[in-house]
């Protein structure tokens, strides 16, 4: 990004400094009795409703103070994403060959699922033949980014939110395992959504008696040795047929692993070993995959509150990619400057990994409202409601039944935080912003969320 002109500079540090802390408005009495049901204290509210064209906030409550957002994070990477990088962005992944070897050159598509992979190496084939004399060398160098425990989190390591990003990411590292009845065999047929190079998962798991609660614990799975996973319990004949997405074991090897056994299972033959590598100036480019476009990819993200898309399209705002690897230090820069710009002041935001999956990452109400009322200025603004859950209907926000069908909202939680934020459409034909988090041991509940629905009841009321 080019640097900012002086004067521009001036206003920015202004901002952080200058701004008075919003003006707070007094809680409606339906989110107070809200807040008494649920019995969560008034602090562990944060607040900001606003005309979505501007002006004075209907309510702010606790506005200005910083708060954990979980997934609700994911608003100001999208807002960042669609205004740095355009609707048309798309990840590439190209493939070269130097006469010898093939590179698949990882740029951080996060969408290089199965049907993806398998229409690029079917491209690269045509043109390339399908034996590969030497080596298939798999190039990470677009990311700079330090390892992390994929359990570091909470402890869940096989749990798919929790795959960390990568340059070269196939089907987010991560199967889908079905598990089909045989009831006359008294066994469920296993299947797995992606085939691994050297993995072999059990062909069938034995049948149990009992109701179908907690059966993924009840089957017992080891992965010990990644390679050759097992299941030590049964899977109650009651579930009937199930599907259980796991993040790999060995993350490592993942893409090495699913990208050899596509190759092979379209003819291929490798006379070499997958194995990692740098990509050499000069190698000819045999085909190039493309990601979809940047508005389908924030539709999975939000909709589905993908931390994986979400955590790449933040490292997709690192300065100079495609060119200089991605480090997060680039791409917070990059958000810092960006949410500054729009009126936020500095103290107003802590961005992470852009995904809200963190302990760190913080926003004030006030702040992401006016983000919010900033992006509905833009051109992209049908781009970004188009990915938020309506409420009452789609996936988390169903939960939002005060205004079903009426709001585009993003939510998120995680332990201690509730949140959801959006733009609510008014019966009166205005819209307006709403955001509310509530951050608390007891956020969770079902009384916690009930207040969340109460703020933006609140809203729809005729102004």
């Amino acid at each position: 990004m080019p640097k900012l002109p002086h004067a521009l500079t001036l206003l920015l540090s202004c901002a952080a400094v200058c701004l008075p802390a919003a003006a707070q408005t007094p809680l409606p009495e339906s989110v107070r009795a809200a807040l008494d049901r649920a019995q969560l204290p008034e602090d562990s509210l944060y607040a900001w409703v606003a005309p979505v064209e501007g002006g004075p906030p209907w309510l702010a409550h606790q506005s200005s103070a910083l708060a954990h957002p979980a997934s609700v994070m994911k608003l100001v990477t999208s807002m960042a994403a669609l205004d740095r990088l355009g609707p048309l962005f798309q990840w590439h992944t190209p493939v070269y060959t130097d006469g010898s070897h093939l590179y698949v050159q990882g740029r951080g598509d996060p969408r290089l699922v199965n049907e993806r992979l398998w229409l690029l190496l079917r491209q690269v084939m045509a043109v390339h033949g399908p034996v590969v004399a030497g080596d298939l060398v798999l190039d990470r160098s677009a990311y700079a980014i330090p390892a992390v425990d994929p359990g570091a989190f909470d402890g869940e390591p096989l749990k798919p939110y929790n795959v960390r990003p990568d340059a070269l990411m196939v089907n987010q590292k991560s199967v889908l395992l079905n598990f089909r009845p045989d009831t006359a065999r008294g066994v469920a047929r296993v299947s797995s959504d992606t085939a691994l190079a050297g993995v072999q998962w059990p062909a069938t798991v034995p049948l149990g008696g009992g109701v179908c609660q907690d059966w993924r614990t009840g089957l017992q799975l080891d992965v010990t040795d990644p390679t050759r996973p097992r299941f030590g319990g049964t899977l109650p004949a009651s579930c009937g047929e199930k599907g259980w997405p796991l993040a790999s074991a060995d993350p490592a090897s993942f893409d090495a692993r699913a990208i050899e056994s596509q190759w092979r299972a379209l003819g291929g033959r490798l006379r070499g070993r997958v194995r990692e590598g740098r990509t050499p100036a000069g190698a000819t480019l045999l085909a190039e995959g493309l990601s979809p476009a940047l508005p389908d990819v924030l539709r999975d993200m939000n909709k589905h509150s993908n931390n994986v898309i979400a955590q790449h399209l933040m490292l997709a705002l690192s300065p100079g990619q495609p060119d200089t690897p991605a480090t997060w230090e680039g791409a917070r820069a990059e958000v810092q400057a960006l949410v500054q710009s729009q009126g936020c002041r500095d103290d107003e935001l802590v961005i992470d990994n852009g995904s809200g999956l963190s302990r760190e990452e913080r926003i004030s109400a006030r702040c992401l409202g006016r983000l919010l009322q900033w992006a509905w200025t833009q051109p992209w603004m049908p781009e970004l409601l188009g990915s938020l859950p309506v409420a009452g209907i789609e996936t988390t926000a169903r939960r939002v039944p005060s205004a079903t069908g009426r709001a585009h909202l993003k939510t998120g939680s995680l332990n201690n935080v509730a949140a959801l934020a959006g733009v609510v459409h008014g019966p009166d034909g205005h819209r307006h912003v709403v955001v509310v988090m509530v951050n608390h041991p007891q956020a969770a509940s079902a009384e916690a969320r009930a207040v969340l629905d109460a703020v933006v009841g609140w809203s729809l009321a005729p102004r």
